[in-house]
């Protein structure tokens, strides 16, 4: 039968794999919760640290750096209460119909260990490097390790997406990015 007539298939919402108990209790179904509560506290973290800016008093512009951070912060906690409000009204997530996951393999360790090393070292390398170097390492060996074989073509449209964001974050919203190695140069 299908979801329509009240039973799911093997990917349907609440399906468990193979050997594996399904969830009990009070919270049974109701993992979105904490989705809901990751996303209001990231909301709060950017508010705070929005706060934070300072703004020159010579800007005339209305849309000044500190305005995007609060719209996202605001969007980030009314996403939290809608998403929250729904889940504790029996909503559930529906399924992708066209979603070719199989949930009863593991984790790819493969991709997932160097997409995290990846993103790990830009943390570490933006502000020795700057943006330009660690981003252009960031989004190439994000493709790499997303499998993608064509090196120098990669290498190409990374510095060119590290570049263009650079200059779009300086020059459209006023918001410098480490230049590290390349100060004088950009």
């Amino acid at each position: 039968m299908s979801a329509v007539h009240g039973t799911t298939g093997a990917g349907g919402p609440g399906a468990t794999a193979p050997g594996r108990p399904g969830p009990s209790g009070a919270l049974a179904g109701r993992s979105e919760l904490g989705v809901a509560a990751f996303l209001a506290a990231l909301g709060v973290l950017v508010l705070v640290d929005a706060l934070g800016l300072h703004a020159p008093y010579s800007q005339s512009d209305p849309v000044g750096p500190k305005t995007v951070p609060y719209v996202v912060a605001a969007l980030l906690v009314v996403c939290a209460v809608v998403l929250a409000v729904d889940v504790l009204r029996g909503g559930r997530g529906e399924s992708e119909g066209g979603e070719d996951v199989d949930l009863t393999h593991p984790t790819d360790w493969r991709t997932v260990l160097p997409l995290v090393a990846v993103f790990a070292a830009n943390i570490a390398l933006v502000d020795t490097l700057g943006w330009v170097l660690s981003g252009t390492l960031l989004f190439f060996g994000s493709v790499v390790a997303l499998g993608s074989r064509h090196y120098v073509r990669d290498l190409v449209i990374s510095a060119l997406l590290a570049l263009g964001s650079f200059y779009g974050f300086y020059l459209g919203l006023g918001i410098p990015l480490p230049a590290g190695l390349l100060e004088g140069v950009l």
